[in-house]
């Protein structure tokens, strides 16, 4: 006979950690499932540091298991920006206070049944009332065609790499134009490669963090909410899921694509000096040079690199978390691959939630940020209460 567990969380991110942080205090009986930031801990290069600000980047926003809480408790400051280590390190102490018995097995499939979901694990299965997917954004990993059928050893993600010594001496071109690719053209520089980044926009463009309208009371509090995603008065609203989703969809929509335009974060111009940018460039050609990879652009320029890396961030499409059966996928209204949810991030199919990302065609940019677990998990917590 299977086990039954109401309220079956899958993945133990920052989204994940704080919906079972909250179901738990709510009295609500949660099993999790996933590895404590694994995502974090394999898929982000070491010595990368966070764009989120200190003030965003809280998971679940619980009394007493804040960043500062843990820094504390750690007796060590955390620096600004803050050290992707260091923020994995956060995440373990927050899953070992509020979710002491998280299950760190993997999801393998989650099924719809008459009366719930069937979730199998590891070759075990149980039954579940309501799942919470929290799987996030490794699946989702945005490559161009044309990079098709090259393997990692010549073009690679930036999300492949969790350690970049392996580039040192060769010649690597990153493509992109947002924080992902340039904090790696960095990062690869100071791993000892010679490195380039070509990006499709006509110019890079910079969160300046130092500038007046951030750095003065009480104008940065009246322009920036403290998650700090979007321009100015954008922030306020984008920081209120709630306001967003009241606005037309027109409306919504613009907002987005004002709030997570490709950019950089401003502090890491002066590390990238000496790695060259080039801007208006887009990729025509590719094709492989022995164990070489030769690149043609749209200005008629060539290059042959040891490797490419693709710094093109993400295309939520649910159909690629594996674990969910295709009949169930196909069963969930979805908007250019984002899933269309209701009050307590509800997917059309009853008793299915998603958060953090695919969240965020419905509940506006903040779910794609750290910040946003907070009103995830105490929505969610609302709504199933």
């Amino acid at each position: 006979m299977m086990e039954t567990v109401d309220i079956a969380v899958v993945g133990a991110g920052p989204y994940g950690l704080a919906v079972a942080a909250h179901l738990k205090a709510a009295g609500k009986e949660a099993r999790t499932f996933g590895r404590p930031l694994h995502f974090w801990a394999t898929q982000t290069p070491e010595a990368m540091v966070l764009r989120s600000p200190y003030r965003g980047s809280d998971i679940g926003s619980r009394p007493a298991l804040s960043l500062d809480d843990y820094a504390n408790a750690s007796g060590l400051p955390i620096s600004t920006p803050i050290p992707v280590e260091r923020f994995i390190e956060y995440g373990q102490w927050f899953q070992e206070r509020a979710v002491p018995d998280l299950d760190t097995r993997d999801v393998e499939g989650v099924e719809k049944t008459d009366d719930g979901f069937r979730v199998t694990v590891e070759g075990e299965t149980y039954a579940a009332r309501r799942v919470v997917v929290a799987a996030g954004v490794g699946t989702f990993a945005s490559k161009p065609k044309m990079f098709d059928g090259f393997e990692g050893e010549l073009v690679s993600h930036t999300l492949d790499h969790h350690k970049l010594s392996g580039f040192a001496g060769k010649r690597v071109t990153v493509i992109g134009g947002g924080q992902s690719a340039l904090e790696s053209g960095a990062l690869l520089h100071e791993q000892g490669a010679d490195v380039d980044v070509v990006a499709r926009a006509q110019e890079v463009r910079w969160l300046s963090e130092g500038s007046w309208k951030h750095t003065t009371w009480p104008v940065n509090r009246l322009l920036y909410a403290p998650p700090d995603v979007g321009p100015a008065f954008v922030s306020q609203i984008v920081a209120r899921p709630d306001a967003y989703r009241r606005m037309s969809r027109s409306l919504q929509d613009r907002l987005a694509v004002r709030s997570v335009r490709p950019a950089g974060a401003g502090w890491l111009r002066p590390r990238l000096r000496d790695v060259p940018i080039r801007t208006g460039l887009e990729t025509v050609h590719v094709e492989r040079d022995g164990d070489r990879v030769q690149l043609q652009f749209n200005d008629a320029s060539e290059q042959t690199v040891d490797h490419v890396m693709l710094g093109t961030g993400y295309r939520v499409d649910l159909s690629r978390y594996g674990f969910l059966a295709p009949k169930l996928v196909r069963a969930i209204t979805c908007v250019n691959g984002y899933p269309r949810l209701a009050d307590g991030f509800e997917t059309s199919v009853p008793g299915l939630h998603i958060v953090g990302a695919p969240a965020a065609w419905s509940f506006g940019p903040l779910m794609r940020f750290v910040a946003g677990s907070g009103f995830a998990a105490r929505e969610l917590t609302r709504r199933l209460s």
